[in-house]
């Protein structure tokens, strides 16, 4: 079977998306690719291996509700990631989970959109 088509990106909404891309290429040790319009409407990141084009879109509303989709962060170190992630300008949504062999810490980007940053159970978490 043929498929419909392919994933050319990942698209974030936000209020700002030159910051919110700023925050997001720093997570990924990554940088903007494109920028689409005068305010910036859409702001691209370049994809690298693990991480596929994030794109970042105004959109008028702010967020309201929990995210139907997010990212999962595959990470050596939970404690140092949390850590990095809330110096960038994230925030820690709630207490570190372990579930199904995996320790994972929800997490909000600056205009709070959640994310995961996980690692496998028993590698370094907060104390």
């Amino acid at each position: 079977m043929e498929p419909i088509g392919v994933v050319n990106g990942i698209v974030i909404d936000c209020a700002d998306p030159v910051a919110l891309a700023a925050f997001w290429s720093e997570m990924f040790a990554t940088q903007v690719d494109a920028i689409e319009n005068d305010p910036p409407h859409y702001v691209d990141l370049t994809s690298r291996g693990g991480v596929p084009v994030l794109r970042f879109q105004r959109v008028p509303e702010p967020k309201t509700v929990k995210n139907r989709l997010h990212l999962d962060i595959e990470v050596r170190d939970l404690t140092q990631a949390i850590e990095r992630a809330e110096s960038l300008g994230g925030s820690t949504v709630r207490e570190t989970t372990t579930e199904y062999g995996w320790d994972y810490q929800v997490m909000a980007d600056p205009e709070g959109n959640e994310f995961c940053l996980i690692a496998r159970a028993g590698q370094p978490t907060p104390g």
